[in-house]
């Protein structure tokens, strides 16, 4: 007679706790030992995270997490449409440089918050801080749209309200991208990241299509205002379905809280055992033992990141400085180029942004599951590769005059296809190749750091732009792009951590872990096999 979805559930509960007993692990709520003066413990959490079968948990944690990449695309998106409108005497009345600062404030904020809310990440855990930044993203982006009056008191007002909203979906890279690796199976790890992580592009497309039905429909002092409230009211709804979500297993047992490990890791497991295929018992070998450490702040990322894992250090901070510079570069000054080369009209102008958009959100789904099968290595580099290659081709086609805007758009979409799946991958390594006590910090600190490196580009490139009369000086800024990314690809291939379908304590040690004979990851060194997810 078959088992009924509760049946079921019991019996891999039992059968978890049995299998648990006989390799001393961390049994059961009840049973839990604490850690600390009791000494170390033995547990089976991550390998029986990496054995689950895809659920509605995983699907119901893309749509909840998901939302933060897409809200941050609607914010660049809007913030870029209504620059125009708000230096109008019948908005803000701002300058046209006030009107610019407005984006460069938001970025800023995006990286306080990134390098604020990472510590506290692995301070208090995923959970409570992708809450909290969510929170804190909503109430800024809701207090823009209040912006009132004009005048100097005013434009302060605006400006620290874009700061607020920054910090907030700063806050959000490094404590989401932390909890999808560390709950998602191994095998599905990549893909997934790179998906979420690729929703910032359907964000903008929402806010390209939003905006147009506004300006259109509404007067522009209504219409910017709506379009910076799309933001908080799209998130509002999510807001209460990460409330459903559990911390971070993980992240738990490497903080002593063993008793809420389990907790979180049954609520996962019951979520499973609702697809009517049966978990497979954990294979003991695969226990980790833990002791609990103290909490690491940045000075023990600093340590990890100089002492114990320097080349991954390199190749981290390389990965997301390329791609930052070549996405500011292009995507800031992309309609200028449509204007000042093609004659497009501004009006116009947010329709070839759609396609290159669509472009870009395509590349992270569909090559997303190649990185969990040929491989990290094969793939990154591979992406940055064909991009750089391809961007200095049709650098050439440009300056030789024979493109059009169509074929332009077209281009770039091939081009970025290829480029957001590698640029995506950059928060990816970021965050999987260094212990899970630093990962939320690491993937600030590096976010901050491909930040800084490509806050220059679009000046830069508006600069080489110009009037539109010069095609040879833009030729030159597409060829500096395209040698970043070649060099991207180049360290990727020479120094690239082969992380696919491997547990994330076979990659980076955590400092909670207590090295034993059995343990294959030194310090600093290349991960060795380890055990493989079921």
């Amino acid at each position: 007679m078959p088992y009924s979805r509760a049946a079921q559930a019991r019996a891999n509960t039992d059968e978890f706790v049995r299998i648990s007993r006989k390799v001393r692990t961390v049994p059961s709520p009840a049973d839990t030992p604490p850690a600390g003066p009791a000494g170390p413990v033995r547990s089976l959490v991550p390998a029986r995270i990496d054995r689950m079968p895809w659920s509605g948990f995983h699907t119901k944690m893309i749509a909840a997490l998901g939302i933060a990449w897409i809200l941050d695309g609607l914010e660049i998106t809007v913030a870029s449409s209504v620059v125009a409108i708000l230096t109008r005497s019948d908005t803000l009345n701002l300058s046209s440089g006030d009107a610019g600062l407005i984006a460069t404030v938001y970025l800023i904020g995006q990286v306080v918050g990134a390098l604020v809310f990472g510590r506290l990440a692995d301070r208090f855990g995923r959970r409570g801080l992708f809450l909290l930044t969510f929170a804190v993203y909503l109430f800024g982006s809701g207090l823009t749209a209040l912006t009132l009056g004009q005048g100097l008191w005013w434009d302060a007002f605006l400006y620290l309200t874009r700061f607020i909203a920054g910090t907030g979906i700063g806050g959000e890279y490094a404590a989401i991208n932390s909890a999808i690796q560390e709950m998602m199976p191994a095998r599905f790890r990549g893909r997934v990241d790179l998906l979420v992580n690729g929703t910032y592009w359907a964000g903008a497309i929402i806010g390209t299509l939003a905006e147009l039905y506004l300006l259109s429909h509404f007067s522009a002092s209504l219409a910017w205002r709506l379009g910076f409230l799309l933001g908080p009211v799209l998130g509002f709804s999510v807001l209460f379905v990460r409330r459903n979500l559990p911390e971070s297993p993980r992240w738990l047992i490497m903080n002593g809280r063993h008793k809420e490990a389990e907790e979180a890791i049954a609520h996962i497991e019951q979520a499973a055992s609702r697809t009517g295929r049966r978990l497979q018992p954990v294979d003991a070998s695969q226990a980790i033992t833990i002791a609990k450490s103290p909490h690491s702040g940045y000075t023990t990322l600093l340590k990890v990141l100089f002492k114990d894992y320097p080349q991954r250090a390199v190749l981290a901070s390389t990965l997301m400085i390329t791609q930052s510079f070549l996405y500011n570069a292009i995507f800031f000054t992309y309609t200028l180029v449509l204007n000042k080369f093609y004659g497009v009209p501004d009006d116009r102008a947010p329709l070839y942004l759609i396609a290159f958009a669509v472009g870009n959100l395509l590349g992270p789904i569909l090559l997303g599951p190649l990185f969990d099968t040929l491989g990290r290595r094969r793939m990154i580099a591979g992406t940055y590769l064909f991009s750089g290659c391809a961007l200095a081709f049709t650098a050439m086609l440009f300056r030789a005059d024979v493109l059009t805007a169509a074929t332009q758009t077209t281009a770039w979409c091939v081009i970025f296809f290829f480029a957001s799946a590698g640029a995506s991958s950059g928060y990816l390594t970021a965050g999987e190749i260094f212990p899970l006590e630093v990962r939320g910090q690491a993937i600030a600190l590096f976010f901050a750091i491909g930040q800084a490196a490509g806050a220059g580009a679009p000046y830069l490139y508006g600069w080489l732009i110009g009037d539109g009369s010069d095609r040879g000086r833009l030729f030159i800024g597409y060829l500096i792009g395209a040698t970043v990314m070649v060099i991207g690809g180049l360290v990727e291939a020479v120094i690239g951590i082969d992380a696919e379908r491997k547990p994330l304590e076979s990659v980076a040690r955590p400092l909670s872990v207590v090295k034993n004979t059995t343990d294959r990851t030194p310090p600093g060194g290349e991960p060795g096999p380890g055990p493989a997810p079921a």
